[in-house]
Formats: C-alpha cells, sequence, structure tokens
C-alpha cells in the first residue's frame, strides 16, 4: 500500500473497463466498511477506501459537524479538497482513472460536496442517504456527470426536502442525475443494493 495523505485500503481491479470505486464510509466506519459492498456492486472495480481523518467522539468522519444534521461548512469545504488531493495522489500512484464515488451518509456527503466544489476529481457518484452538505455552493458545471442519489422513505435523521434540494442542485448544473427513494430508514436495504447494481450496468 502506498504511503499517501489519507489511511487507506486499495485494491487492484481485474476488469480496467470499470471505473475504481472511491469507497466513503460514514460515521464510525473506516477504510475497511465499505469494501464489500464495492465488490459487490461492482465486480472487478479496483477500490479505493480512504478513512475519515476528523473524530467525533474517537469516530471517523470526513468532516466536522455542529450538532446533528448541522454541518461546519467551513471545514467541509476544506475537507472536500483534501481529499480531491488525495484522490489525484492516489491515481498515480495506483494507475488509475477518475473514480465513482460511492458514499454513505457522512461519505456521501463529503462525496457531494466533492461533486460541487471539485467535479474533476470524480466521474460520477453513488450517494446514499446523502443530505445537501453546502447551503450555498458556488455555480458549476457538471454536464453529464453520473449522478444516483438514494433517499430513505423513513429516514429519521433526514427530512425529505433536503435530498429533494440536493438533486435539484445538482439538476441545476447539468448533472446525468437519478434519485431514487427507497422503503427504509437510514440503513441501507436489499432495493439499495438492486438500483446500485441496476444504475451501474447502465452507467
Amino acid at each position: 500500500m502506498a504511503e499517501l495523505s489519507f489511511i487507506h485500503r486499495f485494491e487492484a481491479g481485474e476488469d480496467q473497463s470499470l471505473a475504481p470505486l472511491l469507497l466513503l464510509h460514514g460515521t464510525g466506519g473506516d477504510e475497511r466498511d465499505l469494501l464489500p459492498l464495492g465488490r459487490l456492486v461492482a465486480p472487478g472495480a479496483a477500490l479505493l477506501s480512504p478513512r475519515g481523518k476528523v473524530l467525533e467522539g474517537g469516530m471517523p468522519r470526513f468532516f466536522r459537524r455542529l450538532s446533528e444534521g448541522v454541518f461546519d461548512e467551513a471545514d467541509v469545504a476544506r475537507r472536500a479538497g483534501e481529499l480531491a488531493d488525495f484522490v489525484a495522489e492516489a491515481r498515480e500512484a495506483y494507475g488509475i482513472g477518475a473514480p465513482l464515488a460511492l458514499g454513505f451518509s457522512n461519505g456521501a456527503n463529503i462525496a457531494a460536496a466533492m461533486l460541487l466544489l471539485h467535479p474533476e476529481a470524480l466521474a460520477g457518484a453513488v450517494l446514499l442517504r446523502p443530505m445537501v452538505p453546502l447551503a450555498s455552493p458556488p455555480d458549476g458545471d457538471l454536464s453529464g456527470k453520473p449522478i444516483l442519489m438514494i433517499s430513505g422513505a423513513a429516514d429519521p435523521l433526514i427530512a425529505s426536502e433536503n435530498p429533494a434540494r440536493l438533486a435539484r442542485t445538482f439538476r441545476e448544473r447539468d448533472a446525468d442525475l437519478t434519485h431514487e427513494t427507497v422503503d427504509a430508514g437510514h440503513g441501507l436495504c436489499e432495493r439499495d443494493l438492486l438500483l446500485m447494481k441496476s444504475w451501474m450496468a447502465r452507467s
């Protein structure tokens, strides 16, 4: 494993036609958490999985929050830049192309921030249970960038208006957005897997 700016895991891909996946865990996860999910939804793809650098009560995250659902937006922007720099380092170290982010919860939120602030760093994204990461993101161009958002209809942590606003933000920037809502809470369900596999097969 190369010595890069984030603690991470990397698994080389067997199918070079597939975009590598940038796996971004939720609060309390680590660089191992989403590897099985990545293997499941994109067999043969290279997997790049960093550990968030921010600790909240000893639990890794990708950026600070002020309270539940209230983000430190200055930290969001700084950490999105750090992660974009890490992606550039990893691409050089491992000889991979621009990755498709696959993020859950806090990981989905930092991926959304990267799309809005550093769109060149990602080939696209799968955002599981995302929220709006920045109240007033800068204008940008996401023309044709494939994005899948999956929200939970019964998610106790996210009001339905929030991901709807994020979806509007992506559409205003001309992203190729698919936004699905599943009959679930904040945790993942079988329907999430089916939607991810189907979307990846088409993208």
